[in-house]
C-alpha cells in the first residue's frame, strides 16, 4: 500500500489482513516488516531472525513468542527482544506504536532500516560494583554468558579465559560451511574486538586454565598466573577424543574441534584425493559430506550398524547413509581402525578386519569428553567427568557450569543428563549468568540441534537416550517427515526433515509440557502449528 499520513506513518494493510494469533510480512517503501497480532494488539518488527536471517513468518507465533523455523531462536513478538538463542541480537522494533484508524494499520518507518540491534547492555562501573566474575571458556556457553551478564546489568569486572587464540566464533560452521570453502580463510568471529572492549568484557586468549582452588576462589591459568573471582562460570567445553592406536600421531591425521583444526583440515583437503573419516556421529558425517563436496574420495569407518542409530533410530540413520552413498561416500560399518600407516604422513588406514584403505587425510570424529581436569573440589560424574549441577546450574557456592561440561536435571524428568549441543550451551550460559547475579532462574529449556549434510537439513528437539519406539509421520523417501522418540509413553524427542515449522511448534509444545500422547501422534499426521494454537 504505502499511502502516507502524518508524522511519517504509512498505511501498511487492513486489520483483517493480520488475524489474531497470526503474523504476516509486508514491504512498504523498500522496508520489510513483520506484523504480529497478539493480545497487545498489532505490532511491527523486522522480519528476519538475528541468527542466520531466517524468515520469521515461516516460524510460529504463540502467546507473544515467535519461534524461528531454522534453529528455534525465540523473540518477543511485540518488542523483538531475543528470548532464546542461538541469535545474539534483538530484531528491530518499528518506532512508536502501530496505529489503527478505520480498520487501517499505520506504521512509522525506520530511519535506519537495520534489522538487528544489540539488546541493552550495561557498561562496567567499578564504583557501582567491585566484584569480579570469571568465565572459563569462550565457546557458545561462555560467550553467551558474558553478554547476558551485561544484559542483566552486572556492572562489575568480567574476565573470560579462553584456551584458544581467537575471539569467540561459530563452531557449528566448522564441519559444514567452512570445510566447503574454496580457500583457507580465517573463521569469522561472532563479535568484533571493539564490542568486548566497549562493554568491558576482557577476553584473555591462549589462557588455558590448569587449576582451581574452590576454597580460595582462585584459578590458575597460562604459565602459572592466578586470578581470584567472586563468582565463576565453568564453560570450558569438551576435549576431543583421539584414537588410541599406532600411527595416530602421523601428519594429516586430524580431529575437528576448533578453528585451528578446521583450517588445517581444509588446507590439506584442497590438495588431497582420498579421505577416511573415522566415526559416524555428527562431526564425522558432516565432515564426510563436506570433504566429498570438495571432490575427495571419502570413506566412513564406524563400529555402528547404521549412522546415528542410537540418536535418530535405524530408519532415519539409514536415510542419511543412503543420501551419502548416492553422493559417492562409501561406508565400512561394524569395523574399526586398528592402525594408521605412513612414512611421516598418513598413507593408509588398516582396519581390524584386515582391510587397508589408502588415505591422504584422516579425520577422526569419535566424540569429546568434558574439559574438567582442572576442576578439583567439585562433584563430577564418574563415567563422563562432567560437573554435577542443580537446576540453577550451580556446582557449589559461587561456582556455576554451562555447556558440554555439565550434567544437569533433564528438562522433563529431572534425571541427571549430559548433552553436547551448541544451542543448549548458549541457553545454559544465559541462565547461569542470571543466577550469578542472584536471580535464581531454574534451567528448563528444551534442547534443540540441527545438522546439514548434502540436501538433508535435519532439526531435532528434546532429548531421549532410551526411547522404546519411533513413530514416523510423513515420508522418509520424500525427505519430509517427523520422527517421534517415545519413552515411558511420552514423546521425549522429535527429529524432522522438511518440516521446520512443525518442529518450531513442537518445541513450544514441549516447553509448555503440552505434547499429545503417542496414541494421538500415531492416529494422524497433524498440523503442529494448529495443535500449538489449540493449547
Amino acid at each position: 500500500m504505502g499511502m502516507r499520513r502524518g508524522r511519517g506513518q504509512v498505511l501498511v494493510c487492513q486489520v483483517s489482513d493480520v488475524p489474531f494469533g497470526q503474523m504476516r510480512e509486508f514491504e512498504v517503501d523498500g522496508q520489510k516488516m513483520l506484523l504480529t497480532h497478539t493480545e497487545e494488539g498489532i505490532s511491527a518488527i523486522a522480519p528476519h531472525c538475528s541468527h542466520y536471517g531466517a524468515p520469521l513468518k515461516e516460524g510460529v507465533l504463540h502467546a507473544g513468542r515467535i519461534v524461528c523455523p531454522w534453529h528455534n531462536a525465540c523473540f518477543d513478538a511485540v518488542t523483538g527482544a531475543q528470548l532464546s538463542p542461538p541469535g545474539r541480537d534483538d530484531v528491530t522494533q518499528f518506532p512508536s506504536m502501530v496505529e489503527i484508524q478505520a480498520g487501517n494499520v499505520y506504521v512509522t518507518l525506520l530511519e535506519d532500516p537495520a534489522e538487528h540491534i544489540l539488546p541493552y547492555l550495561t557498561r562496567p562501573n567499578p564504583d557501582k560494583d567491585s566484584r569480579t566474575f570469571v568465565i572459563v571458556g569462550a565457546g557458545a556457553a561462555g560467550e553467551a554468558a558474558a553478554q547476558m551478564l551485561r544484559q542483566v546489568e552486572f556492572a562489575g569486572k568480567i574476565v573470560v579465559l579462553s584456551a584458544e587464540s581467537k575471539l569467540p566464533y561459530d563452531r557449528t560452521k566448522l564441519s559444514k560451511a567452512y570445510l566447503q570453502s574454496d580457500s583457507v580463510e580465517s573463521v569469522p568471529t561472532l563479535r568484533p574486538a571493539s564490542f568486548y572492549r566497549e562493554y568491558g568484557i576482557e577476553i584473555k586468549t591462549s589462557a588455558k586454565v590448569t587449576g582451581l582452588d574452590v576454597e580460595a576462589q582462585q584459578l590458575t591459568y597460562g604459565y602459572g598466573d592466578t586470578l581470584s573471582y567472586d563468582a565463576l562460570l565453568i564453560a570450558s567445553g569438551g576435549t576431543v577424543k583421539t584414537l588410541p592406536i599406532e600411527g595416530a600421531e602421523l601428519e594429516n591425521v586430524f580431529t575437528l574441534r576448533n578453528a585451528a583444526d578446521a583450517r588445517q583440515i581444509l588446507a590439506t583437503a584442497l590438495k588431497a584425493k582420498k579421505a577416511v573419516v573415522i566415526g559416524s556421529g555428527f562431526i564425522g558425517m558432516e565432515a564426510a559430506a563436506s570433504l566429498k563436496q570438495q571432490g575427495l574420495d571419502v570413506t566412513v569407518v564406524s563400529p555402528s550398524r547404521v549412522p546415528f542409530e542410537k540418536v535418530l533410530g535405524e530408519a532415519v540413520g539409514k536415510l542419511f547413509q543412503q543420501v551419502h552413498e548416492s553422493n559417492g561416500v562409501k561406508f565400512i560399518l561394524q569395523d574399526k581402525a586398528a592402525e594408521l600407516q605412513g612414512d611421516g604422513k598418513v598413507s593408509s588406514v588398516v582396519l581390524e578386519s584386515g582391510e587397508s584403505l589408502p588415505a591422504d587425510i584422516v579425520v577422526v570424529g569419535i566424540g569429546v569428553k568434558p574439559a574438567t581436569e582442572f576442576a578439583n573440589g567439585l562433584l563430577k560424574d564418574d563415567k563422563t567427568g562432567s560437573l554435577l549441577v542443580n537446576q540453577y546450574l550451580q556446582a557449589t557456592a559461587n561456582v556455576y557450569a554451562a555447556g558440554d561440561v555439565t550434567q544437569f536435571p533433564h528438562f522433563i524428568t529431572g534425571e541427571p543428563t549430559h548433552i553436547e549441543h551448541w544451542r543448549l550451551a548458549m541457553q545454559q550460559g544465559r541462565i547461569a549468568a542470571c543466577n550469578m547475579v542472584g536471580q535464581q532462574v531454574a534451567f528448563k529449556a528444551v534442547p534443540f540441534f540441527w545438522t546439514g549434510q548434502f540436501d538433508l537439513k535435519l532439526r531435532y528437539v528434546g532429548h531421549s537416550e532410551a526411547y522404546e519406539e519411533v513413530i514416523i509421520q510423513g515420508s522418509l523417501e520424500e525427505k519430509s517427515f517427523l520422527a517421534f522418540y517415545i519413552q515411558e509413553n511420552q514423546a521425549m524427542a522429535v527429529s524432522g526433515i522438511g518440516r521446520d515449522r512443525d518442529i518450531a511448534a513442537i518445541s513450544e509444545l514441549m516447553r509448555l509440557r503440552k505434547m499429545p500422547t503417542p496414541e494421538k501422534i500415531k492416529s494422524s499426521d497433524m498440523d503442529w502449528a494448529e495443535q500449538l494454537a489449540s493449547v
